[in-house]
């Protein structure tokens, strides 16, 4: 009698619930939408099933700190910090504003326009 392959057929995965409603999401899907441990997932009731979804707890306007490049910048500094460099200290806001200026290759009065000063 020659062996029957047998075939992968997907299937649906099920995970029980425990003690407090706890239940754990497997392993594969925490991998395929790179969920990590501590991550929030929004709760709903759509159709008489349970929707997980992954949610962000930044807010839109805040995301830019938490980008890749940002966040070297802050490991940069904190880096500086322990070592016990210092960044430039000025003496009053308008020393400040003109060293602004020069970096971005400003005149200091567009400076001021923007920051509405």
């Amino acid at each position: 009698m020659a062996d029957l392959k047998r075939r992968r057929r997907p299937h649906l995965m099920s995970t029980p619930v425990r003690k407090k409603g706890v239940v754990t999401i497997p392993q594969e899907i925490r991998e395929q939408l790179d969920l990590q441990e501590g991550d929030q997932l929004v709760v709903a009731v759509e159709d008489g099933r349970i929707v997980l979804t992954p949610a962000s707890v930044i807010p839109d306007d805040q995301a830019w700190f938490w980008s890749g490049a940002w966040q070297q910048k802050e490991h940069e500094v904190d880096e500086a910090i322990a070592a016990g460099e210092r960044g430039e200290v000025f003496q009053d806001g308008d020393t400040f504003l003109q060293s602004l200026a020069d970096e971005a290759g400003l005149d200091v009065g567009e400076i001021k326009r923007r920051a509405d000063v």
